[in-house]
């Protein structure tokens, strides 16, 4: 597998703002605002359906100390965090990922959709979550 966030953990190649055993995280190429940054696993997991809870709980723990660190060094008013996971979630790299993107009052971005899904499911979605989640499907 040639994955690009893995090789630029394996060839310490990426601008790091934090590294660690489990999380670590960087400023992409094309940031779309001042500070913004991607948080991912050290290792690989494709997305969040297949990530550990153990290993997401410490990517997320770094999700916000870059969030507040974008308020603290940065003066940012808020952050937006994005995140696609599976198919048909437009997720550009198959390695999950945490864009943090710092946020200004009037700062020229949306980083929000425009639009609503135009996918229909029968029945009652909420309920249906519900069901799945009092299931027990891969809760843990």
């Amino acid at each position: 597998m040639d994955c690009i966030f893995c090789r630029l953990i394996r060839e310490d190649t990426a601008r790091w703002v934090a590294r660690g055993p489990v999380a670590c995280a960087f400023t992409p190429l094309n940031p779309l605002a001042p500070g913004h940054t991607l948080v991912v696993p050290t290792l690989h997991h494709a997305d969040v359906f297949e990530t550990p809870p153990e290993v997401l709980t410490v990517v997320t723990a770094l999700v916000q100390r870059v969030a507040e660190a974008a308020r603290t060094g940065l003066n940012a008013s808020g952050v937006n965090i994005l995140s696609a996971s599976g198919p048909g979630s437009e997720q550009s790299v198959p390695h999950l990922h945490f864009h943090v993107v710092p946020r200004w009052p009037d700062d020229g971005i949306s980083t929000w959709p425009t639009g609503d899904s135009v996918h229909q499911v029968t029945g009652d979605p909420g309920a249906r979550l519900a069901d799945a989640l009092a299931s027990g499907r891969r809760l843990s």
